[in-house]
C-alpha cells in the first residue's frame, strides 16, 4: 500500500480558555444601630467611665471596711459585756495592800476573788474573805473569818477562844502574835468576826465591830502573783 505524497496531519491548536477574574469579595457593612436615649440597649453597649468604675470600687471598699468595723464593735461589746457579768457576779482581780494578812498573803500580792461562792454558799471560819469595810464601805479589806453567827468568842493574851476552844493559830508565826484581850462576844445573828493573821498589825473586828455577810464581797480563791508564790486556797 502506498501512502500520498500530501502534506503531514497537524491537529488543530487547543482551545485557550481564558479565566475569568473574580470580582474582589468584601464583607457586607453592618450599619450601628443609633443609640435612642432611654434605651436599655444604649446602657450596655456605652462604656463605662474609668470616673465610675472607680468610684465603684470605693464603694465596695467603704462597705467592706464598714461591715468590718461592725463587726469588730460587736465582738468588743460583747466581751465588754462578758467582762462585767464576770466581774460583778462570779471573779474579781483584787490586789492585797499592806502587810495585815502576812505572812499568807504579801503586800502587792495579786488575788483572784470568788464572788459566786457566796452567792451559792455560806462564808465558813477559816476562809479569807474580800469585805467592804463596815465604816467606811468604798474601802476594802483582806480578812480571815474567825468566827460566825451564834459563835461566842473571846481573846486572852492574844489567844483566840471560839466557843471556849480555844483555835489553832499554827499558821501565825511568833513574831506575828499580839497580846491583847477582848470579849467574850456572842457574834450576832448574819455577822462574822474577822482578824488578819498579822495580829499584832491588822485592823480588824476587835477595833470595829462585827462584819455584816452583805459586806463580804468573796472568798479569795488564788493568789497568782508573784507567780513563784501562786497558790489555791
Amino acid at each position: 500500500m502506498t501512502t500520498s505524497n500530501d502534506s503531514p496531519f497537524e491537529p488543530p491548536p487547543p482551545e485557550r480558555f481564558q479565566e475569568t477574574p473574580l470580582e474582589a469579595y468584601s464583607a457586607p457593612s453592618i450599619a450601628a444601630d443609633p443609640l435612642v436615649p432611654g434605651d436599655p440597649a444604649a446602657a450596655v453597649a456605652a462604656p463605662v467611665p474609668e470616673r465610675r468604675l472607680a468610684l465603684d470600687s470605693t464603694s465596695i471598699w467603704l462597705n467592706r471596711l464598714g461591715e468590718e468595723l461592725l463587726a469588730w464593735f460587736k465582738t468588743l461589746a460583747s466581751a465588754a459585756v462578758y467582762a462585767t457579768l464576770i466581774v460583778t457576779f462570779g471573779f474579781q482581780v483584787a490586789r492585797v495592800e499592806g502587810q495585815s494578812m502576812a505572812p499568807t498573803l504579801q503586800d502587792q500580792d495579786r488575788l483572784i476573788v470568788n464572788k459566786l461562792a457566796y452567792r451559792i454558799g455560806e462564808p465558813h471560819v477559816g476562809d479569807i474573805v474580800m469585805l467592804y469595810y463596815p465604816l467606811k464601805p468604798e474601802k476594802s479589806f483582806v480578812k480571815r473569818i474567825i468566827a460566825e453567827e451564834g459563835d461566842q468568842v473571846r481573846v486572852v493574851d492574844g489567844k483566840v477562844y471560839r466557843n471556849d476552844v480555844l483555835m489553832d493559830d499554827s499558821f501565825v508565826p511568833a513574831e506575828f502574835r499580839s497580846h491583847d484581850d477582848w470579849g467574850p462576844q456572842v457574834i450576832p445573828e448574819g455577822y462574822y468576826f474577822v482578824m488578819g493573821d498579822h495580829r499584832n498589825n491588822s485592823s480588824d473586828s476587835r477595833h470595829w465591830g462585827f462584819v455584816p455577810k452583805k459586806y463580804i464581797i468573796g472568798k479569795v480563791q488564788l493568789r497568782w502573783w508573784p507567780l513563784a508564790h501562786a497558790k489555791v486556797f
